[in-house]
């Protein structure tokens, strides 16, 4: 059987993102990512919580003794179970916002990139990661930077995203259970990161009033609803050629100077 994965912008599809300019670029940071966290991921066992279409998993399974890679989707892991077979990589679909099906300290290291944002108990997510590591295990959260994507006061215009944090609010979420390592940003080349900054101004104004503090979530995302239905209706513009500019442009600092992605490592509090 064939499995036809939606492409809804919130997973990861290789040949999909490469279409297009903004998605090429979308796909480099996705990618970085999954190079970023080779370097932990070596000989480890791994679980990639929210694996999407499974593409960085299979990656991870390169260098890695184990990989556990999880999703809500079912759709998203039948995609997986199809493309990317490796004999130390497994894929499971587990229940939003329920504990995970693993023992205590069952992996040494935890990926989660783009995932928190989506999750509606952060606090108890985060709690998950820390059980299932070991003492020395590292987690390894990456989530979009809200400084450049969002007016101060703004929900989010991700009609998928339940919140986004800046990285004071970051540390202080994951503080609870987890001693932190280091906060880095992730940014671009300036060229390449004003693209993804463009898209990012025309979306925070375009958005409102959609996206005002005082709307209720409910309304926010039925509002984003309808104007992702209107806006496509416009033809996607299609690359006609491979971009001058490949992985190598992205890059992670503990300042850049417009941060796209915040990239936060720690490792698990004795107790939690």
């Amino acid at each position: 059987m064939t499995v036809n994965l939606e492409l809804s912008g919130e997973r990861m599809i290789e040949e999909e993102y490469r279409g297009s300019l903004g998605g090429y670029i979308i796909y480099l940071m996705h990618s970085a990512s999954y190079r970023l966290a080779k370097g932990y991921c070596s000989g480890k066992r791994v679980l990639d919580l929210g694996c999407g279409s499974g593409y960085g998993a299979a990656r991870i399974a390169d260098v890695a003794k184990q990989v556990a890679a999880v999703d809500v989707s079912a759709e998203a892991i039948a995609h997986a179970d199809e493309h990317y077979v490796r004999p130390n990589l497994s894929f499971s679909r587990i229940e939003a916002d329920a504990p995970l099906p693993f023992v205590a300290a069952s992996f040494d290291v935890v990926l989660s990139f783009q995932v928190i944002e989506h999750v509606s108990d952060d606090a108890a997510y985060l709690h998950e990661a820390a059980r299932v590591l070991t003492r020395q295990g590292v987690l390894i959260l990456i989530t979009p930077d809200r400084e450049n994507r969002l007016l101060p006061w703004q929900k989010p215009w991700n009609r998928w995203h339940v919140r986004e944090y800046d990285s004071l609010q970051l540390r202080a979420l994951v503080d609870h259970d987890f001693d932190i390592r280091s906060v880095l940003k992730m940014g671009a080349r300036s060229d390449v990161a004003e693209i993804e900054l463009r898209r990012y101004r025309r979306l925070k104004w375009l958005t409102l009033p959609f996206t005002l503090p005082f709307i209720p979530d409910v309304a926010r995302r039925a509002g984003l609803n309808w104007l992702h239905r209107f806006r496509n209706r416009r033809p996607e513009i299609r690359m006609s050629h491979e971009p001058e500019f490949g992985e190598e442009s992205i890059e992670f600092s503990e300042s850049v100077a417009k941060s796209l992605n915040l990239v936060l490592i720690a490792t698990p509090r004795a107790g939690t």
